[in-house]
């Protein structure tokens, strides 16, 4: 493990210590072509998702009849209690001779300790304030799949950043969506890993547990980045758990100049065929009980046993026992034709 300066590490110290915070891996639960927010009951989406959290998951999931917690028998995620979904497009490498790649996912490391991950992504609950977590039935999105300009992007809800190493504990920048971090995909060959931030709004109309564009029940308050959130509009005046999803893509078999699309377009795209502006998640709420608004109101941090709140955390090997098979089977791994979009993807 490489060492973080003895300053960046007590910076780091002491903001969490200001602020606990749930922070947890979920390793991959399924790769498939199914979105049961968007596209509630369609096989073969328009395009594909990695989808993490409780195994109950399905292309339907009515959110009046389908109970995450009672119907999960098992969680891809560390807490046993977190039969949420969770789930994002998946990042490709397109090559010169128009073939396609799906970029592998890593742990998470930094100053915070290191999250073992079997693909997946790494979840975190921020409290600010008097926080209400969600209630069965919740779902919302954060993004667009099919935004292209990065300017459309909300302010530090979703960037990129380049990090010169494949090791993930030399920990690269400051505070999700500052400094260097780009809307766009990280194109250079210094870049080893891309880390995607995805934060999602923590202000609820108090009312609504969906709505048609799957946003308008929520609102972004009046903070910015990873800082729980900030105060919230009259129009949405319930303060949620800011959730904020981290996903570490692995590029560095990528990153050679001489098999880079010959155009100069980016290489990597999501699984729209669009770039970073597109990028996206979704979350469906699946806590036991209120073992969530627990975890918040008691402090629980990190990815530990929390007893106050009655949450336990799994091993590793446990939670990367909990898969799923496709529900919309086709092949998604290795080199492919074309992205999986219309037709059942094939290979290469």
């Amino acid at each position: 493990m490489q060492l973080i300066s003895l300053a960046a590490v007590a910076l780091l110290a002491q903001n969490a210590a200001a602020q606990n915070m749930l922070r947890f891996a979920c390793s991959q639960l399924v790769v498939d072509r199914v979105d049961p927010i968007v596209n509630p009951g369609v096989r073969y989406t328009p395009h594909l998702h990695q989808i993490v959290g409780g195994n109950s998951f399905n292309i339907t999931m009515d959110p009046a009849s389908h109970d995450l917690p009672g119907q999960s028998t098992c969680t891809s995620c560390t807490f046993k209690e977190d039969m949420s979904n969770y789930w994002t497009a998946v990042l490709f490498f397109k090559a010169k001779n128009g073939t396609y790649k799906r970029v592998p996912q890593v742990g998470n490391g930094g100053p915070q300790g290191q999250l073992v991950n079997k693909g997946g992504l790494d979840v975190y609950y921020i409290p600010s304030g008097k926080t209400t977590a969600f209630k069965p039935g919740f779902r919302m999105i954060a993004g667009s799949a099919g935004n292209t300009d990065p300017k459309q992007v909300k302010s530090a809800a979703i960037c990129h950043r380049c990090w010169t190493s494949t090791n993930d504990n030399n920990f690269v920048g400051g505070a999700p969506c500052t400094g260097k971090d780009t809307v766009e995909v990280p194109m250079d060959i210094s870049c080893k890993m891309i880390r995607q931030t995805l934060i999602f709004p923590t202000c609820w109309d108090g009312k609504n547990l969906d709505s048609p564009d799957h946003k308008s029940h929520v609102s972004y308050g009046g903070g910015s980045g990873a800082n729980g959130g900030g105060s919230c509009p009259s129009t949405h005046p319930v303060k949620l758990p800011q959730i904020m999803y981290e996903l570490m893509w692995n590029v560095s078999t990528f990153m050679d100049k001489s098999i880079f699309p010959s155009d100069g377009s980016n290489p990597f795209v999501y699984s729209m065929n669009l770039g970073g502006a597109a990028a996206h998640g979704d979350y469906v709420f699946g806590w036991k009980g209120d073992t969530l608004q627990k975890a918040m109101d008691k402090g629980c941090n990190l990815n530990k046993d929390c007893a106050a709140a009655g949450i336990t955390a799994q091993t590793p090997d446990q939670y990367n026992a909990c898969t799923k098979k496709q529900q919309a089977p086709e092949e998604v791994d290795g080199w492919l034709k074309a992205l999986p979009m219309g037709d059942m993807a094939m290979k290469a």
